[in-house]
């Protein structure tokens, strides 16, 4: 079994590594691999799963990335394969445990494929001598377009709260408190670090590793009891953070801060929060 220099790998990956090198060996069409992720950087724990990159001929490529289900069925049982929508890459996980992601090269075109330290597994035409995949950083603009997108979206999640919240619907209500949390945390991702890649959908991935979370700290109290008083308490707290927050960075980016829609939705939600705390006469 093949040792890779610098890199412990755990049992079952190791394994894995083995048949996938060898896979690739005796199929004409990959000129090259190597394995990338926290394995590669040195980082790498017990909980960390494996990534390796696979690079095809030019012609070979769409072929191979639409045959992958079956490349991957071949070195072992597999249990799940799914690319959620982004192109040229495959999650999986086989019936041992052995999860990670597969990526999809080409000769002419791999520098898309992963950022920072690699481990050469197979090199057939020497394309990886020399090689450097430089870390990947978000786009400015891209950055730009999620902080307003956040900071606006934000106050539409409150109308969904105040909603929710006035016709008594306590689950959609507990909902709208995770998507506001959601949104301090991206933006307090994007206050510590611009060029986080990982603001969207996911803002708590791996965020012990983007950020101090003693900056979250506030936004602990707020997962709350499901009870009306302590979710009304919760959105203010909520609220706090992301103003501070937000118009920091409004300021620092020169993104226009929202000043009449939030006036208008903290009217809206005052309003509602004197409805439910006035007590009706008996």
């Amino acid at each position: 079994m093949m040792e890779i220099e610098g890199v412990s790998l755990l049992p079952n990956h190791q394994e894995f590594i083995h048949r996938f090198v060898e896979a690739c060996e005796q199929d004409d069409r990959v000129v090259a691999a190597f394995l990338g992720g926290s394995n590669a950087k040195g980082y790498a724990d017990s909980f960390s799963d494996v990534d390796v990159c696979v690079i095809t001929a030019n012609a070979a490529h769409e072929g191979f990335f639409n045959e992958r289900q079956s490349f991957l069925q071949s070195l072992g049982n597999l249990v799940f394969l799914e690319d959620f929508g982004i192109p040229n890459i495959a999650f999986f996980i086989f019936a041992d445990g052995t999860e990670g992601e597969l990526y999809f090269g080409s000769e002419s075109h791999m520098d898309h494929i992963h950022g920072g330290a690699f481990k050469m597994l197979l090199d057939k035409k020497g394309i990886l001598t020399g090689a450097a995949f430089p870390e990947k950083e978000a786009d400015a603009s891209r950055q730009l377009e999620e902080l307003r997108r956040n900071m606006y979206g934000f106050w539409h999640e409150i109308s969904h709260f105040i909603t929710a919240m006035g016709r008594r619907q306590l689950w959609w209500a507990r909902g709208q408190l995770e998507a506001l949390r959601s949104i301090c945390v991206n933006l307090a991702r994007l206050h510590h670090n611009f060029l986080d890649g990982e603001i969207g959908d996911e803002p708590y991935f791996k965020i012990e590793k983007a950020m101090n979370v003693e900056a979250l700290a506030p936004l602990a109290a707020t997962f709350c009891p499901m009870e009306k008083n302590a979710m009304l308490k919760a959105v203010q707290v909520i609220i706090q953070f992301y103003t501070v927050t937000a118009q920091q960075l409004a300021q620092a980016h020169a993104v226009p801060y929202p000043t009449d829609l939030a006036a208008v939705m903290l009217k809206r939600l005052e309003r509602l929060t004197t409805d439910l705390r006035t007590v009706p006469k008996v």
